[in-house]
């Protein structure tokens, strides 16, 4: 899988890309990761992107000129499964969108900034508008690297135990059931007995139970 990221601030970026299993899975070469500086794609002075909005009111725009250069180009050096734009007001992100995104070949992120972009991007390049809540950012950066951690940890040959990602939260909308390590007793706080006795049918039908129940009581909106 690639995943071509724009954006004006590629140092931002570069942290969560060099650590842990992000990096693992880049240096097995299972997936790569290639931030674009979207000022290498401007013709303006002093690497200018944005601008004022049309009509007034507060805060700069990114321009559709350099976004139109930078995006060409990448579609000119192969075919995008989603270019998908970060934005509040998108989808917001959950675990079957990060299922069905994994499943990709190329995808291409525009990160946002300042008050957002030209409206005839969205309108003319963007196939996909994603949020990960109902919050704003200081832009589409911190946003575009938890859509990648969440789709990145799917990829087969990541995980060193592929199961589990399958038995993660939000995973056939239920919430995961407790887990628990040793010592099987702390200070008088014990793990549930069931764990502990090597019966796997009924360890596999506590965690379902636990799972149903955990989910009913924090999160009902998933069962509905």
């Amino acid at each position: 899988m690639r995943i071509d990221i724009i954006t004006v601030l590629p140092e931002l970026l570069e942290s969560p890309f060099n650590a842990s299993i992000l990096k693992r899975a880049i240096d097995k070469g299972l997936v790569e990761v290639h931030m674009h500086n979207l000022r290498d794609y401007t013709d303006k002075s002093y690497n200018q992107v944005d601008d004022y909005q049309y009509g007034g009111g507060a805060g700069m725009v990114l321009m559709i000129e350099p976004i139109d250069r930078c995006i060409s180009a990448l579609k000119n050096e192969r075919d995008y499964d989603e270019i998908i734009y970060m934005t509040p007001d998108g989808k917001t992100l959950d675990q079957r969108m990060a299922n069905s995104l994994s499943l990709m070949k190329n995808v291409m992120v525009l990160c946002g900034h300042y008050k957002g972009v030209d409206q005839r991007v969205r309108d003319r390049f963007i196939t996909k508008e994603i949020s990960i809540g109902d919050y704003v950012l200081s832009g589409g950066e911190l946003g575009a690297a938890v859509l990648c951690d969440s789709i990145i940890r799917l990829i087969p040959g990541v995980l060193n135990n592929e199961t589990s990602a399958l038995t993660d939260t939000f995973q056939d909308n239920l919430l995961a059931p407790p887990v628990y390590t040793r010592p099987a007793d702390y200070k008088g706080m014990k793990v549930p007995d069931v764990l502990l006795k090597g019966d796997f049918p009924k360890i596999e039908k506590w965690r379902e139970d636990q799972a149903q129940a955990r989910t009913e009581k924090l999160r009902p909106d998933l069962l509905e």
